[in-house]
């Protein structure tokens, strides 16, 4: 397994874990902001492992935002971080894929997709947008073998979630387990999901049997989300 990311200390922790579970992992640093990156480290891994079969696309979350008000400037920097640069990522490697006559494409987005989070606009609205492409996508590489899919979490006991809830709590001069508390409540599982569960979704959507499974939007949310 090829992972990417910025945090060099991440990268290491997650390459550790995957060892420990007897996996075998390597680590590259990455920057989405940075695009001129792509084709080395897409070289570097196709030296060693040779062509990739997945992708998993995973932004990092944008600062929290009103739907009014946000200087242009941020909405274009984000949308080129969480949304030019994946398309721009997948692109790269999707002519294998066809070629082979195999490859899954899998993307995270937010449960903000389906119903918006109050104060997420930037994520609500950008992330959006990545259903539409992925729809569009997987319609075009069906044929190939290529199967194309998101992904909606619900709330997953992240670094991300633990600080929207921080950030929550300051708005309301209240504490962020209270927040926790009180959002817990409103998930029909009664908890927030775990990680592990998460990425056994993706497990299932990167293997043979899910290949019947494209342009799906899966929902991983512990019955959170209240819209059909």
């Amino acid at each position: 397994m090829a992972v990417t990311g910025r945090s060099a200390d991440k990268l290491a922790q997650t390459v550790e874990r995957i060892t420990l579970l007897g996996g075998t992992a390597r680590a590259w640093r990455l920057d989405l902001a940075a695009p001129e990156q792509f084709d080395r480290v897409i070289a570097d891994i196709r030296e060693r492992w040779g062509d990739i079969d997945i992708l998993v696309n995973n932004s990092g979350g944008p600062p929290p935002a009103p739907a009014q008000g946000t200087d242009g400037a941020v909405w274009q920097q984000q949308f080129s971080v969480m949304v030019a640069s994946l398309i721009q990522l997948t692109d790269k490697l999707l002519p294998a894929m066809r070629s082979r006559g195999w490859g899954r494409i899998i993307t995270t987005t937010s449960s903000g997709v389906i119903t918006p989070i109050p104060g997420l606009a930037l994520s609500n609205a950008l992330r959006m947008s990545l259903l539409g492409w992925s729809k569009t996508l997987a319609s075009e590489v069906a044929g190939d073998g290529v199967t194309v899919n998101v992904m909606v979490p619900g709330r997953i006991a992240t670094d991300r979630v633990s600080q929207l809830d921080a950030l929550k709590a300051q708005r309301e001069n209240s504490s962020a387990e209270a927040v926790a508390e009180k959002s817990r409540q409103s998930i029909p599982a009664g908890r927030y999901g775990e990680p592990q569960e998460y990425g056994a979704v993706a497990a299932f959507l990167a293997g043979q049997p899910a290949s019947y499974i494209t342009g799906a939007v899966i929902r991983v949310d512990g019955g959170l989300i209240g819209a059909i």
